[in-house]
């Protein structure tokens, strides 16, 4: 079976990128959170930092009890959305990017004479020169490998700036070394419930059948992780968006009653502009708020497809109206709009057609108005205490669109 996939990863991207632009935070241990406060955590660290067994998700006080000499900055988001797609057009002067998998993953295929070791090895190097030639701080490292999967553990073997190729008749040998948690697909509940199965080498998780791994599994997944195993490209049935939404921790200014309204109400309309530019309308709505020393408290609804933000507000309220008197702390909130449809998908009430067109037509003003002259141009007196809060954020699976979704000048 041929070389089909390279797979690019961006070593420690957002800390890399600090470091790119601040020449002061080269060579040092550098933690970057999404909010300045002592009680949340890295969501990226510098390989500086990893040394000192710092990662992503190590609260702040760990991080600097681990390396006194740690150094903690803000994410700029939006200018990790502007350098991801320099990065693109970088791998994409050297070969064509068949797929952007996150903010600082993406595989190219390999096709003709690039899926010969010697060539595929040559064209990792190219990208390297071409990375190193415009970045001096920022470096990836490659895998090559029969397929998608396979390209990413490879990917991860040799970090940082590493170039790892797997051939087929490798396979399965090459694998044996690696720990379970290793394999893409496979995190801590998964190690678990493979252990139940008898199954805690990546040895035996090879030897396992397809029905073995799909029970594992409970879902096709395990079937699909049977083929990727081997080389194989599963097939995917690519689904519909059926969700979006935006959380956001709290600064501690805001970490009480009158906060937590006041940033729902923010991450709401922002929610729903972002839904309006994907022509789509929600069907359900959920609002969660998680505090210190307590069980989270949260409620979904069932509403009318709707993209319009008054009546997602007034949803909205009626939640509040249930927010648990408390003393402990909220620290964290977010808002999910789920059950997406689109227009044509929802039969039109005919007697409120005239009031659809004017919600429409407001909705419309409101969206236009803040992407010219910035997100804060108009929004809804509720958000009003919390315009400098829940700025954008970037996702695993979702990489923000910095017209519909930057943050302007806000």
């Amino acid at each position: 079976m041929s070389l089909n996939a390279l797979y690019v990863d961006f070593n420690s991207y957002f800390a890399s990128v600090e470091q790119q632009l601040v020449p002061e935070l080269r060579g040092k241990p550098i933690g970057v959170l999404a909010v300045m406060a002592e009680t949340t955590c890295c969501i990226a660290a510098s390989y500086e930092a990893k040394a000192f067994g710092i990662k992503t998700g190590t609260l702040v006080k760990e991080a600097r009890k681990l390396c006194p000499e740690m150094i903690f900055v803000e994410a700029r988001p939006a200018v990790y959305v502007t350098f991801h797609h320099k990065l693109i057009e970088i791998v994409e002067s050297c070969t064509h990017v068949e797929k952007v998998l996150s903010i600082d993953e993406m595989v190219c295929k390999l096709t003709g004479s690039q899926q010969v070791p010697e060539n595929a090895l040559k064209l990792a190097a190219k990208i390297k020169r071409a990375l190193a030639k415009q970045f001096d701080y920022i470096r990836c490292s490659i895998g090559i490998a029969p397929n998608t999967f396979l390209a990413k553990t490879a990917s991860n073997m040799q970090k940082p700036d590493g170039c790892v190729l797997i051939e087929q008749h490798e396979l399965p040998q090459r694998l044996y070394g690696l720990k379970l948690r290793a394999l893409n697909g496979i995190g801590k509940q998964m190690e678990v419930r493979l252990n139940r199965f008898k199954i805690t080498t990546v040895e035996q998780l090879y030897a396992a059948n397809r029905q073995q791994l799909q029970s594992a599994w409970g879902s096709v997944e395990g079937e699909r992780m049977y083929d990727k195993l081997r080389g194989l490209e599963p097939h995917y049935v690519k689904n519909a968006r059926s969700s979006l939404g935006h959380s956001h921790v709290m600064p501690p200014e805001q970490r009480n009653a009158a906060g937590v309204k006041a940033v729902l109400h923010r991450l709401l309309q922002k929610a729903c502009m972002r839904m309006r530019s994907y022509d789509l309308l929600a069907s359900r709505i959920s609002v969660k708020v998680k505090f210190r020393n307590q069980p989270s408290w949260g409620l979904e609804s069932a509403i009318s497809p709707t993209d319009n933000t008054l009546r997602l507000i007034e949803a909205l309220e009626a939640f509040l109206l249930h927010y648990p008197q408390t003393n402990n702390e909220p620290y964290a909130v977010g808002v999910s709009f789920s059950g997406l449809v689109t227009a044509d998908e929802v039969a039109r009430d005919l007697f409120q057609i005239e009031p659809l067109e004017n919600e429409k037509k407001l909705n419309k003003a409101i969206d236009t108005l803040n992407l010219k002259f910035g997100k804060n141009t108009v929004y809804f007196g509720g958000a009003h205490d919390a315009l400098k809060d829940a700025p954008m954020r970037i996702a695993f699976n979702h990489i923000p669109d910095l017209v519909v979704e930057g943050d302007g000048d806000d």
